[in-house]
């Protein structure tokens, strides 16, 4: 199942082309991800309002509340994001398909979130400011999973043209379904920094 999410991400970059490119770490984990600019390659999709992607995250046990040595994190990702108005605020709602693992209890959760971007025209340097929250209850969780939560803010800012530095914090609640009992598991609570390409 596992291989063949990796492959429809990667046949997905190969048909459409990428549009993001990003790299996060900070002292013990590893982040990376793709998203693709569905109006880019779709003249009836308005460009940079539709987005899919997909993400790989390897944490540490370090970074975990819970002092677990966590599985790596896997997602797909579904987004359409608009301005509000003609202001430099943005909002977007999205839906991901996440899948992790702990010892032998497998995660698999559908959650839905809501994104939040506001960028600061009024700077000679482009620089934005952001966050989004997901959740899946029992109903969009199955295998062992019961729950999942994630939030994440971040800055960034285009040191030149289509390439930027980031800095965020990420918080990623896992709940597992064992024999019966709801076991909470953080899987990542970190700081990081990063780049991002465009293209």
């Amino acid at each position: 199942m596992l291989k063949k999410l990796i492959s429809l991400g990667i046949i997905c970059s190969l048909s459409f082309g990428m549009h993001e490119i990003e790299l996060n770490i900070n002292d013990v984990d590893l982040e990376a991800g793709l998203k693709l600019d569905m109006g880019q390659f779709n003249q009836a999709v308005e460009p940079d309002t539709t987005f899919i992607g997909y993400k790989y995250l390897k944490g540490d046990k370090k970074n975990s509340a819970d002092d677990i040595s966590p599985s790596p994190f896997h997602e797909i990702s579904f987004l359409i994001r608009r301005k509000i108005g003609s202001s430099d605020l943005s909002a977007g709602l999205g839906v991901k398909a996440n899948i992790t693992s702990l010892n032998r209890y497998d995660f698999v959760s559908i959650p839905i979130g809501l994104h939040l971007r506001y960028d600061f025209s009024s700077s000679d340097i482009p620089v934005y400011a952001g966050g989004y929250f997901y959740y899946a209850p029992p109903v969009l969780s199955s295998q062992d999973a019961s729950k999942f939560v994630e939030y994440r803010v971040f800055l960034g800012v285009d040191i030149i043209k289509n390439a930027g530095l980031v800095v965020g914090f990420r918080n990623i609640d896992t709940t597992y379904d064992i024999n019966g009992k709801d076991e909470k598991v953080n899987l990542n609570r970190s700081a990081y920094f990063g780049v991002r390409f465009r293209f």
